[in-house]
């Protein structure tokens, strides 16, 4: 795989936004980004209003042969998780870690995403409830993603042995934190990573905060408040586990795939590190969505953006079982 792909860029995208859909979209982010771009005053509020899915429940699960409710053991207790099995021969299981900055959402924000991905790449996917924040603190939820990884490889012979991990936003960060734990680990290697416009840098800069601080949805001090309530002490910004970009190396890690909104703070952590992973030695590619805001995932039932990134994320991990 190349650290470049057909609408990435490696720098900040300034470009005009296509699309009608997508201009509309990223004209009604704004104003609600204009409206509530304050710290949240009701943790329990922000809860229940991010773990909903953006279409119904029901009809996303008819994509797929079997949705059941499961436990998975996380780090000090079992975990709610959600196990979707495609119709057909299943190519592989992937662990699925859902975002909302370690504090929010859920198995039902994520449920209409983890049926595409199953459905679409023929694998079974195990979308996990870790512990949140700030009830538990760093690096709790990265001790729960860890254990439910290990029993994830441990049962991956029912759907065909292979292994890959994915996520959005916190989960995308958890994701790559994970398969550069599994170095040299009993269980094969993973198959890939798909990380969607992941947080990667902590405390590192990149010039896409600066252009996209304010109006995006994401805002340097949501971003701000999330740490707040993730972290225990400012030096957590530079560990590993939260900031993979530390890493002592980024040699022999699983291939990475990188999917990146266009106007996000994040974006330029995304080709950071792929760039770094291939000169590294490790493979990754990166692919940038025009016109798209952070979280756009969420919103594939309206958004074109979000049904194509689903997609191509799926098609990804279709082929990487196929190699691995």
């Amino acid at each position: 795989m190349s650290v470049s792909d057909a609408a990435t860029s490696a720098a900040p995208v300034r470009g005009r936004l296509p699309g009608f859909f997508t201009r509309l979209f990223l004209l009604g982010a704004k104003a609600s980004a204009a409206r509530h771009n304050h710290v949240p005053h009701s943790l329990e509020d922000i809860r229940r209003r991010f773990d909903r899915p953006c279409f119904p429940k029901r009809l996303s699960s008819l994509q797929v042969r079997r949705v059941i409710d499961i436990r998975v053991p996380g780090a000090t207790e079992l975990r709610p998780a959600r196990l979707y099995v495609p119709y057909g021969r299943v190519r592989g299981v992937v662990l699925f870690m859902h975002g909302g900055g370690y504090v929010h959402c859920g198995l039902n924000s994520h449920h209409g995403i983890c049926c595409r991905l199953a459905r679409q790449s023929g694998a079974a996917v195990v979308s996990f409830d870790y512990r949140l924040a700030p009830e538990n603190k760093f690096p709790a939820a990265v001790d729960d993603c860890w254990a439910a990884l290990q029993w994830v490889a441990g049962e991956a012979w029912r759907w065909g042995g292979k292994v890959a991990v994915a996520g959005d936003s916190a989960g995308g960060t958890l994701a790559a934190v994970l398969s550069q734990m599994s170095r040299g680990w009993k269980h094969p290697p993973l198959a890939l990573q798909l990380l969607y416009y992941p947080s990667l840098y902590g405390e590192r800069p990149v010039p896409s905060r600066e252009v996209y601080a304010n109006g995006y949805v994401l805002s340097t001090r949501v971003m701000e408040w999330y740490a707040q309530e993730y972290i225990h002490d400012p030096k957590d910004l530079s560990d590993p586990r939260l900031a993979p970009i530390f890493a002592a190396s980024l040699a022999n890690l699983p291939p990475a795939v990188i999917a990146l909104a266009q106007c996000d703070p994040l974006h330029d952590e995304g080709t950071g590190y792929a760039a770094a992973m291939e000169k590294a030695g490790s493979q990754a590619c990166t692919r940038t969505w025009p016109g798209t805001v952070h979280g756009f995932l969420n919103f594939y039932a309206f958004l074109p953006g979000g049904k194509s990134a689903i997609h191509y994320g799926a098609r990804k991990l279709r082929e990487a079982f196929a190699r691995s």
